[in-house]
């Protein structure tokens, strides 16, 4: 079933919007007629994206000012359920959400603590998960809407460093397609984006260790422009670029992959304890 006849007139919400993949996302929205609201926690750069999708379309009144923002911290899945009404009511409805926001945790598992995982959890899962259920009354009620997750392949394949992150987008994949499934004879629709390697922030922030791979990476805009499809078509995943191929040879071969992935890991981290080693 297709999720939304056209983008145009539409009122969409996207998370994770300051940077990277929502970041791309929004003006790419608007300039496809749909009306935006961004969320994420730092308004400086909302605000610049903001502006960005001002200037590439104008909203539902014609005059480009019906676009907003909000700062939220999207670590609380209370504040997240609380945006999505926030949106709702000033919209005065939402034809589709985009839970894009997430946190890296790039640390083995002999130096992951309970509470590491836990943050992780709110943000990537738990946060996602409470603003979806926030809405679908309201979209129930109308019969129409769209819930797009924004997934990953590390939560289709085990990413080696990655044990708490992979574990947030295992979770919110189950929980995707589970969702769909529930909802399959209702007028609301699920859709679950499966990025590979996206040149993002998320490959650069404090507490994570180097990431074992180093390249090449896809733009964003490019998950952008899947996310805009997958609003107006009827499949349920979608992966960017399509490594499909990659998360089947897991399933067909569990230890051969795992095999692999130590080998890859342990190739990429020798190769940088020798970059470092000092010149004798």
């Amino acid at each position: 079933m297709t999720a939304l006849a056209t983008l145009e007139g539409t009122r969409v919400l996207v998370t994770g919007a300051s940077s990277g993949i929502g970041a791309a996302l929004a003006p790419m929205l608007a300039e496809r007629g749909a009306t935006v609201g961004i969320a994420a926690r730092r308004s400086d750069r909302l605000s610049e994206v903001l502006d960005a999708s001002r200037a590439a379309g104008v909203g539902t009144t014609g005059d480009g000012g019906d676009h907003r923002m909000w700062s939220v911290d999207l670590s609380d899945p209370a504040a997240a359920a609380q945006l999505a009404v926030d949106a709702w009511d000033a919209f005065g409805h939402l034809d589709a959400v985009v839970n894009n926001a997430a946190r890296p945790m790039r640390r083995p598992v002999q130096r992951l603590s309970v509470d590491d995982v836990e943050d992780v959890m709110r943000t990537n899962f738990l946060s996602p998960v409470a603003l979806s259920l926030a809405v679908l009354p309201r979209m129930l009620e109308r019969d129409r809407g769209v819930i797009v997750n924004v997934g990953s392949l590390a939560g289709r394949v085990g990413s080696p460093r990655e044990a708490a992150y992979a574990a947030s987008k295992y979770a919110l994949h189950g929980w995707s397609e589970v969702m769909a499934v529930d909802l399959w004879s209702t007028g609301v629709d699920v859709r679950l984006i499966v990025p590979g390697a996206i040149a993002t922030e998320i490959w650069d922030q404090p507490g994570n260790d180097p990431a074992p791979y180093d390249g090449p990476f896809e733009p964003p805009e490019t998950v952008a422009a899947a996310v805009c499809e997958a609003l107006v078509s009827d499949e349920f995943e979608r992966y960017v670029p399509d490594l499909k191929a990659i998360a089947e040879f897991k399933t067909s071969d569990i230890d051969a992959f795992m095999a692999g992935a130590v080998e890859f890991v342990t190739t990429q981290e020798r190769q940088r304890e020798t970059q470092q080693e000092p010149q004798r």
